[in-house]
């Protein structure tokens, strides 16, 4: 046998013994992708991965499906991924509460570094934080002279445990002395809902699902939790004019189950970069007050380990722990 016919037939060996998920990597994604939202309809991550997930489908040549599965701060959204089959076909949009749920819950179904992969970030959204117009306040002080002068009588509402609102709520609880309650629901709407009903005194939340009752009269602003006054919001005061040294804001990145084939993580970090550039999502996005972060994979993971040690910092701090 010659040494080229040798050759071909080794080559032609060689590709027959090529595992059969690498073959099908090739034609991904064959079906629908799944992108499962832990928290419920209405919110700003939501927002986004719908937005987004509408330019992906166009890309992918597959429909993009956003399914909410809220519940236990997000857990049980990300436990379903972290089990899926990392084929590429499903990915969970997490935001702030995945990476303090690695401090604040005492027994994950999951392990957060290792059982999944970071592929895009995606948006963040300013906090503020608000009031019922019945509530009576207006300011950080008119907040901490209440709650000194009724002690556990007035409460703060928040998208789940672990949330971003929950610890930002948290970190106010400890800088100001107060003694205020916490009321976790399943997302920010229904939390949103409540506030508004005057259920709950104050709640952090993001600016583009609270500009509208803000500037209706139906909230009121006590301020606005960024370093400086917000581009979207210039004349609402900061917490830091107020002497409170609180940034808060709600973020949103895709994961996907760890083993995911790199080419694939690689595929899809590109296909959310382009959506985050094309004019529907930008246009979207600066209408909503929503910035786009976008990124590598490597960003990401390297942010949601400084996400991890900031909230952990908070968690220890307030003393706050879940079961799992």
């Amino acid at each position: 046998m010659n040494t080229q016919r040798r050759t071909l037939l080794q080559g032609a060996a060689a590709f027959a013994a090529l595992p059969s998920l690498a073959r099908a990597q090739a034609a991904w994604p064959n079906k629908p992708v799944r992108i499962v939202m832990p928290f419920t309809p209405g919110g700003t991550t939501d927002f986004v991965a719908r937005l987004v997930g509408l330019e992906l489908g166009k890309a992918l040549g597959q429909p993009v499906i956003v399914e909410n599965k809220p519940g236990a701060g997000t857990v049980i959204g990300v436990d379903a991924v972290a089990k899926s089959a990392p084929d590429g076909h499903s990915f969970v949009c997490v935001a702030n509460s995945f990476t303090a749920n690695q401090t604040l819950v005492r027994k994950l179904p999951y392990d957060t570094l290792k059982d999944l992969r970071p592929v895009a970030l995606m948006g963040m959204s300013e906090h503020v934080l608000a009031t019922h117009p019945g509530s009576g306040l207006k300011t950080l002080a008119d907040l901490r002279n209440q709650a000194r002068a009724k002690p556990g009588t007035l409460s703060f509402a928040s998208f789940g445990n672990g949330t971003s609102a929950h610890l930002s709520g948290e970190m106010l609880k400890l800088q100001m002395g107060l003694d205020i309650v916490h009321v976790p629901y399943k997302g920010q709407g229904p939390a949103l809902a409540d506030l508004l009903g005057g259920q709950v005194t104050v709640m952090f939340g993001n600016w583009p699902e609270f500009r509208g009752h803000v500037q209706a009269g139906k909230l009121v602003a006590l301020g606005m939790a960024t370093a400086q006054r917000s581009q979207y919001a210039p004349a609402i005061p900061t917490l830091a004019e107020q002497g409170m040294a609180i940034e808060s804001n709600s973020w949103n990145g895709l994961l996907a189950p760890a083993g995911t084939p790199d080419a694939i993580v690689q595929r899809m970090n590109a296909e959310v970069n382009r959506a985050l550039a094309s004019p529907a999502v930008t246009e979207a996005f600066h209408k909503g007050g929503i910035a786009s972060l976008s990124g590598t994979p490597e960003r990401f993971a390297e942010f949601i380990r400084s996400e991890i040690a900031k909230y952990g910092d908070v968690i220890r701090k307030a003393n706050i722990q879940i079961e799992g």
